[in-house]
């Protein structure tokens, strides 16, 4: 018996919600994972939105030279953008809210409308680099743990220090060279040919993952053409991350394999490949997932020159072409694109990683 009970007072009454809610650290984890969503998000709204002003008013920058000082100065005050600093921020975050992202200066397009015409591209390539970062660097991480200290071993180390290191165009230059110009066997720039591109934008409601759609059109030689145009780029961006996730798994695999309870399976006589693939993956895997969230925003960022050097018409391409216009209304509502992108993703990433690793709901 309680000392409230001795009392002879009412014990207090939880609500059942609550009550599951505070004895469930996965669903606690989960709400304030969420919640963490949003100051994320506008931080980095607000970091590009003063970062963007600091080089003038977007009408200026795209403008100036090209209009008369009376021109100029009318379209600025069209524009709003002679109020004071705080006002125009304050008005672009209920913009956002809204969903408008403003109108492009050089072509007076919405950018909602880039965002959404231009960003299945990116998504899609960056898949298709993920997928090589998966294939390439854990394989080769976990052959670098079993061979630990002998010259594989080195070797392969080295060898994710490179992809880390080299600059992703020109990675992206040298497989061209390679691949495309010398041995002419992969196509060297665009997401598809152009007779496939017209069909695959002739589809009822396309998707813009080129993929996707391919496969919708049933036809074998549209997959593989796009597939062909997706390896060289998927190759350079998905090496540069390929190189961290094949130091991980080495590290970890190492690590793993020293613990007691894989000693025990090696003195019932287990094999190093069965305890290496059966015993340490796993657990290599977890450190892996934590950091797929950065990664992200890595290979995001890789995406502006990847896509440049291959001309695949993604986000990164379109960036890229804003900022030679210095286009910073477009360069900003893609930038806060790409920042609620990486926000999300490091969300279900953290959730992820909960249901595999208890640990990590603490």
């Amino acid at each position: 018996m309680t000392t409230t009970e001795i009392a002879g007072a009412p014990p207090r009454a939880t609500p059942p919600f609550f009550s599951r809610l505070s004895s469930n650290k996965l669903a606690r984890f989960i709400i304030v994972r969420f919640l963490l969503i949003f100051p994320t998000i506008f931080i980095l709204v607000s970091m590009v939105f003063f970062l963007m002003r600091t080089i003038g008013d977007p009408i200026t920058a795209s403008q100036g030279g090209r209009l008369s000082a009376a021109d100029l100065a009318e379209r600025i005050e069209a524009a709003g953008y002679n109020r004071p600093l705080f006002v125009q921020y304050f008005e672009y975050l209920g913009q956002i809210f809204t969903g408008n992202f403003g109108r492009t200066i050089s072509d007076n397009r919405p950018v909602t409308e880039v965002l959404a015409t231009y960003g299945a591209a990116t998504l899609e390539l960056v898949f298709y680099a993920l997928i090589v970062a998966f294939i390439v660097g854990i394989p080769l991480g976990m052959v670098a743990a079993a061979l630990r200290d002998k010259w594989p071993d080195a070797a392969l180390r080295i060898f994710a220090i490179l992809c880390y290191a080299t600059p992703v165009f020109f990675a992206g230059l040298l497989l061209k060279l390679v691949f495309s110009v010398a041995l002419g066997w992969l196509p060297v720039a665009g997401r598809a040919s152009v007779r496939n591109e017209l069909r695959l934008s002739n589809i009822s409601d396309p998707t813009g993952i080129y993929i996707l759609d391919a496969i919708r059109i049933g036809s074998p030689a549209v997959i593989g053409d796009v597939l062909s145009h997706a390896v060289l780029p998927g190759l350079a961006l998905g090496l540069l991350t390929a190189g961290v996730f094949l130091r991980l798994t080495r590290t970890n695999v190492i690590g793993t394999l020293s613990m007691d309870y894989v000693d025990a399976a090696r003195s019932r006589g287990v094999g190093e490949f069965r305890l290496t693939t059966n015993h340490a993956l796993k657990p290599a895997l977890i450190p892996i997932i934590t950091v797929i969230g950065l990664q992200i925003a890595l290979l995001l960022g890789g995406a502006v020159l990847t896509e440049t050097t291959f001309e695949w018409q993604g986000l990164g391409f379109q960036l890229s072409r804003y900022l030679a216009a210095r286009d910073f209304v477009a360069v900003q509502g893609i930038v806060a694109l790409l920042a609620v992108i990486v926000a999300i993703t490091n969300f279900i990433v953290d959730i992820v990683a909960a249901l595999i690793d208890p640990r990590v709901r603490f």
